[in-house]
């Protein structure tokens, strides 16, 4: 198609447009001379008429603020590198869990480690909740080993904007290696890697006086 059929339209349009604004101005100027009349004869009658009222402003509206939400856990106590986390409930004690920020060399944090009791006769001695990265390989699972030994592999449950969640349970005598163990170590694939694998420490100091004091998480 030849341009010039591709500009006429545009024309037409810019055309339109400065006639509907000419139109507009006019009609504003119309209209803002029969305001200023109306205007200049409501002063007249106000000042002819002693009674009437002057104008008020309208009250400005402000903020009268609200009550700030409180931060529903709270640190309860640290046991070398593991902290008991706390949620505050209205029951007689509340629930608590072993937690520890997973860093890698540089410092920065890279997973969650999350642990609580379960009651006697359960499937598995102990619950724990893993969150580590985005952009894991999920068909890999997660593979969670103690001092070096044989590890153990995990699926993971579901992932948020946070990071992908693995739900795992734990029995007793895999308690009892992370109580006589010195660092644990979870491995994870990252997908835009797949030939490689990402080794995150667990440390375990502090992993038994804090296995402890967590709560027994009875649902």
């Amino acid at each position: 198609m030849p341009k010039i059929y591709q500009t006429l339209p545009l024309i037409a349009l810019l055309a339109l447009g400065t006639s509907l604004s000419a139109q507009d101005t006019t009609a504003d100027t119309a209209a803002d001379t029969q305001a200023e009349a109306g205007a200049t004869e409501t002063e007249s009658d106000q000042a002819s008429d002693p009674a009437a009222e002057p104008a008020t402003e309208a009250t400005p509206q402000v903020q009268t603020g609200r009550a700030a939400q409180e931060d529903p856990t709270y640190i309860k106590e640290e046991y070398g590198d593991w902290q008991l986390k706390c949620f505050r409930s209205e029951a007689e004690e509340d629930p608590c869990q072993m937690y520890q920020l997973l860093t890698e060399e540089a410092g920065n944090p890279v997973a969650e480690f999350s642990l609580f009791r379960l009651p006697e006769g359960a499937q598995a001695a102990a619950g724990a909740t893993i969150v580590v990265p985005l952009g894991t390989l999920l068909p890999e699972e997660l593979k969670i080993s103690v001092d070096g030994g044989r590890p153990k592999t995990y699926s993971y449950s579901f992932c948020t904007m946070v990071g992908c969640f693995a739900r795992i349970g734990l029995t007793q005598a895999d308690v009892d290696q992370l109580k006589a163990g010195a660092e644990g170590q979870l491995q994870i694939v990252p997908a835009q890697a797949p030939d490689q694998t990402v080794d995150i420490k667990v440390s375990l100091d502090g992993f038994t006086a804090a296995y402890s004091n967590v709560s027994v998480m009875k649902n």
